[in-house]
């Protein structure tokens, strides 16, 4: 399935032909090289093996550096495979860009959503907060998390306090509103994750794509 990686711009707003405003993500995606074809024979599965975003030869341990010359490459901050669909053929040092991707069809965009700290139960998990008068001392705690006779001891998984974001999540069925080919920009209607110039991976809807 065509794969792409990007960095996610901001958030603006755009108007149909219609007069209709709809929230936009701006995400420069690609161009992105193919530096690896991976075959069940060598690597025991096919995959295509994609890099993005140039990096300096320095920033490179001796391994890698070796990869991307046999590919005949420059060295990339960013690697991720994707499986081919029945059909694709891809070579290495081939260039995929937005241009690939079609207007209106629904994508799957996987980031890292921003991390929150260390947050109370409340903001974590959306509980109830207690009593706010008549002298209670009880208000933006977690409450009992387990009897004291049976089962005598708290449950693992149990919601309370902790560290909050910083989750890698999958928003499913955005719709690709605008393609800019010259800025290798995509447009995707509503929110995707993570903040400005997070690390994007974006493909073709898995569930939902209209046929």
């Amino acid at each position: 399935m065509k794969t792409l990686l990007g960095k996610k711009v901001g958030m603006t707003q755009i108007f149909t032909e219609a007069g209709e405003v709809v929230p936009v993500t701006v995400i420069e995606a690609g161009p992105e090289v193919v530096t690896q074809i991976k075959t069940v024979e060598n690597d025991g599965y096919d995959a295509v093996q994609i890099g993005f975003e140039d990096a300096k030869p320095q920033r490179v341990n001796k391994p890698m550096t070796g990869h991307f010359q046999k590919a005949g490459v420059p060295v990339k901050k960013h690697l991720a495979e994707f499986k081919a669909e029945e059909g694709e053929t891809y070579e290495v040092g081939q260039t995929i860009t937005v241009a690939d991707f079609e207007v209106g069809k629904k994508l799957d965009v996987t980031g890292v959503s921003k991390g929150k700290g260390t947050q109370g139960n409340i903001k974590r998990h959306g509980h109830a907060r207690g009593p706010m008068t008549h002298g209670s001392k009880h208000k933006r705690l977690a409450g009992a998390l387990a009897a004291g006779t049976y089962p005598s001891r708290v449950f693992k998984g149990n919601a309370g306090p902790g560290r909050t974001g910083r989750d890698t999540v999958t928003v499913q069925n955005v719709v690709l509103v605008k393609v800019i080919e010259e800025r290798n920009l995509l447009l995707v209607k509503g929110a995707v994750p993570g903040g400005r110039g997070g690390l994007l991976r974006i493909q073709y809807a898995v569930k939902g794509q209209d046929k």
